[in-house]
Parts: structure tokens; C-alpha cells; sequence
């Protein structure tokens, strides 16, 4: 285990503990599957268990984390049902944000997109790193939710993502290529920009869910069958996407 110590004691110390924790076991600093005492913990932090216990206490909240009684923090391991359900999620909350997203956006977060985009296109081909890939599909995805005008969505989403990455599953060079993964981004891209806020919810939707059934279908080599839209669309009328 190798985390970085705390600084100082100051009013953001309980928050600094809890976002090393989280950021070291969406890394995979912190092992999913092991057992870290709080001393343990404490000591490689440099602070008292008091904060510790207390981050330690919120990302048990998040399902990351499992206290067990005198021992410490187990680092909880993300099952095929766990992504199952966090893709069902995000399908639930990502297209109606995306589409929500589109009509308040303005050109400075269109170039904040773009600039995720571009983050996320120059992964090496070569030899993508799966967390690292993750990282970067998780900032441009935020950009749109935090456009959306819900930073408690955003927050939530976040912290569905991370369970993703405690597994490290990604589709890339397993199920897909990465210029398949790219032209997805790109054609939510270009309908979040056009301002077609109907096409970038149905592209947002259709990434979301042809990733789930490829990734599960990765993981259990059983083929789900793919996700419909979460929104009822009768032939004359329109789904509400607004307040």
C-alpha cells in the first residue's frame, strides 16, 4: 500500500483522508478484496483514526467499503451484477441529463467537451491503460452532467464510475476497438454541439447501453440482449426531458 501522508491538520483534512482513500482504491492502490486496518490506514496517512473512521464510514455509504468489526476496511470487489445494475443506472440518469445538457450549454462548455474529447482520443492505441481510459471517458461524460445544472447527478454518477473502475472492466481491445469507442464520444459530440438535444440523448442512451451488454457479455460470455430506451415514446408523442 503506498498512499501519500495528509497534510497538516485544517478544516479540509476529513475531506482530503476520504478523497486519498477513495482515489487509491479507484486506482487499485487499495486492493479490492483486502483487509486494511485502520491504524494501518492512519499511520501510512499520518492522522489520527478519527478522520479516518469517518471517510472510511462514507465510502461504505458509496458500497466501495465494508467495516469489519475490530479488523479494519475491506475493499469491496465489483461483481458482474454490481455493473449490471450501475449500467441500468446511468441509462436511467445520463440520456435525460444529455438532453438537458444540450439546450443550456454554452460555447465555453462546448469547448470544455471538446477538450474532453480530445483527451480521450489521444489514448495510445498502441497499449491503453484500462483505468487510465476510464479516467478520461469519466471527464468527458462529467462535462456533460455537470451542464445539466444537477451537481448532485453529477456527484452520483461519479461515484457509479468508480465502482466500474474498482473492477478495471473496459470494452476497449477486449469487445471493441478504440476508434469505435471514439466515433460514440464524437457522434455525442456533434449532436450535443448542433444543439439536437433529442439525437444527443438517443446517441448518449445508445452508447450506454451497447456498452453494458458488450461488457457483460465480456464478463459472462452470456449475451444480455440490448437495453431499450428507459423513456416511454409513443408514435405521437414526445418524451419530456425537461423540469
Amino acid at each position: 500500500m503506498n498512499i501519500k501522508p495528509v497534510p497538516p491538520a485544517g478544516p479540509s483534512m476529513e475531506e482530503e483522508v476520504y478523497r486519498r482513500l477513495r482515489n487509491g482504491i479507484v486506482a487499485g492502490d487499495l486492493v479490492p478484496g483486502a483487509l486494511y486496518s485502520m491504524n494501518e490506514l492512519a499511520n501510512q496517512l499520518r492522522v489520527s483514526r478519527t478522520p479516518v473512521a469517518q471517510a472510511v464510514a462514507r465510502l461504505a455509504d458509496l458500497g466501495m467499503v465494508c467495516v469489519e468489526h475490530r479488523r479494519g476496511m475491506r475493499v469491496l470487489e465489483t461483481s458482474v451484477h454490481d455493473l449490471t445494475e450501475i449500467y441500468e443506472l446511468r441509462l436511467l440518469l445520463e440520456p435525460r441529463a444529455t438532453f438537458r445538457a444540450t439546450t443550456l450549454m454554452r460555447k465555453a462548455d462546448h469547448r470544455d467537451l471538446r477538450d474532453a474529447l480530445d483527451s480521450l482520443t489521444s489514448v495510445s492505441s498502441a497499449s491503453p491503460n484500462p483505468r487510465e481510459f476510464l479516467r478520461r471517458d469519466k471527464a468527458f461524460h462529467r462535462v456533460i452532467l455537470q451542464c445539466s445544472g444537477n451537481r448532485r447527478l453529477a456527484d452520483y454518477v461519479d461515484s457509479l464510475r468508480d465502482l466500474q473502475m474498482i473492477r478495471g472492466a473496459s470494452t476497449v481491445d477486449h469487445s471493441r476497438t478504440l476508434a469505435d469507442v471514439f466515433a460514440d464520444h464524437e457522434r455525442i459530440y456533434t449532436e450535443v454541439v448542433s444543439g439536437n438535444a433529442r439525437k444527443a440523448a438517443e446517441e448518449m442512451h445508445d452508447h450506454i447501453a451497447l456498452t453494458c451488454n458488450m461488457l457483460i457479455t465480456q464478463e459472462t460470455g452470456k449475451v444480455p440482449g440490448l437495453l431499450g430506451q428507459p423513456w416511454p415514446e409513443p408514435a405521437d408523442t414526445t418524451p419530456s426531458f425537461g423540469d
